[in-house]
C-alpha cells in the first residue's frame, strides 16, 4: 500500500472518531436538555397542594324522627361516603317537642346510626324545645351530644368553636363575659360561634335586634368569621356583615317559607344541611338538599371584611 493511501486512511479514521465523539457530546447535551425541560414541565403541571385543615357539616331543628329528618340524615351519610368528615354541629331543637330524653333513640340514634357507627361526633347546643324538660339538663348529660355545659368551647386544628345557650332563660351576663374572655384569649385563626337562635334571618321570626346588639360588636372586635344557627326552618347565608357570615341551617327535618333581605346571599326553604371545607386562607361553604344537590356555594376568606 502506498504512503499516500495509508495517510488517507489514518486521517479518515481520526475524522470518524472525532465525529463520533462530537455526536456523542451533542447527543448527551440534548438528552440532558430534554430531561431538564421534562422536569420543568412536570413541576409546572403539579399544582401546589392546598389541603383542607378540617371538613365538617351543620344541621339544626332535627329532632322529629319523621321522614324529613331521615331524608336529610341520608343525604348527610351520602356526603360522608364521598367526603369523609367526623364532626357535625347540631344547632339545637335536638328533641321535639319538649326535649324528652326517652325519644333519643327515635330522633337521634336511629336517624344518624350510619354516621355514629363511623365515629362522627355531634357537638350540640340547646334549642327552645330542648329546655322544656328540666331546662335541658338531661341533654347536657347525654354523651352523644358532647356538650360540656350550657355554653362551651372546643378546638379542631386551626378552628375554635364556641357553642352558646341562646335561650331566653340563659345566664346572659356570665355567658357574655365568658365569651369575650374566650374570644380574646384564642389564638385560633378561625373562630366559629354557634347557637340555636338567629342574629340575622329572613324567615318567620326575622332578625333579633337584641342579639345584634349583644353579639355583633364582639364578633367584629375578635374577628369571628362565622355564626351558625337554626330555629328558623330554612337555609340562609348572609353576605359578610362587618366581617361575619351568618348561616342558618334549620331545615334539618321540617321547613318553612323564607324571604330575602339586602344582606342575603342565598336562601331556600328546601330540607337541607350545610358543609364546610376549612383551608388556611378560606372556608368553602355549601348547601346540600335531600336530592344530594349542591344548591349554594360561598367562600369566607380568612380576613373577611
Amino acid at each position: 500500500m502506498s504512503i499516500k493511501r495509508r495517510k488517507f486512511l489514518f486521517l479518515g479514521g481520526l475524522s470518524t472518531i472525532g465525529l463520533g465523539l462530537l455526536t456523542n457530546k451533542f447527543s448527551s447535551n440534548n438528552t440532558q436538555e430534554t430531561a431538564v425541560k421534562a422536569a420543568n414541565i412536570n413541576i409546572a403541571a403539579t399544582p401546589i397542594e392546598n389541603k383542607s385543615l378540617l371538613r365538617f357539616v351543620s344541621v339544626a331543628d332535627t329532632g322529629t324522627g319523621d321522614k324529613g329528618q331521615y331524608s336529610v340524615a341520608k343525604a348527610m351519610t351520602n356526603y360522608h361516603s364521598k367526603n369523609p368528615y367526623d364532626l357535625v354541629i347540631l344547632a339545637g331543637d335536638n328533641i321535639y317537642n319538649n326535649g324528652e330524653m326517652e325519644k333519643i333513640e327515635a330522633v337521634f340514634e336511629r336517624p344518624y346510626a350510619p354516621l355514629l357507627k363511623q365515629n362522627v361526633k355531634f357537638q350540640a347546643v340547646l334549642g327552645n324545645h330542648d329546655i322544656r324538660t328540666a331546662n335541658g339538663e338531661p341533654q347536657l348529660k347525654y354523651p352523644g351530644f358532647n356538650m360540656k355545659g350550657r355554653y362551651y368551647t372546643f378546638r379542631r386544628d386551626a378552628v375554635q368553636f364556641f357553642g352558646l345557650d341562646t335561650n331566653v332563660n340563659a345566664d346572659w351576663k356570665s355567658q357574655l363575659d365568658w365569651l369575650e374572655k374566650e374570644l380574646s384569649s384564642s389564638d385560633a385563626p378561625w373562630k366559629i360561634v354557634f347557637g340555636h337562635h338567629p342574629v340575622y334571618a329572613s324567615g318567620v321570626y326575622g332578625s333579633n335586634p337584641d342579639f345584634i346588639k349583644k353579639f355583633t360588636p364582639l364578633f367584629q372586635k375578635y374577628n369571628v368569621q362565622l355564626y351558625i344557627n337554626g330555629h328558623e326552618h330554612h337555609y340562609e347565608r348572609t353576605r359578610s356583615i362587618n366581617g361575619t357570615t351568618y348561616l342558618i341551617c334549620g331545615a334539618g327535618a321540617g321547613n318553612r317559607a323564607v324571604g330575602r333581605n339586602d344582606w342575603t346571599e342565598y336562601s331556600t326553604s328546601d330540607l337541607s344541611f350545610a358543609t364546610y371545607e376549612v383551608y388556611k386562607d378560606k372556608i368553602e361553604l355549601t348547601g346540600i338538599d335531600t336530592k344530594n344537590r349542591v344548591f349554594d356555594k360561598g367562600i369566607i376568606p380568612l380576613k373577611s371584611a
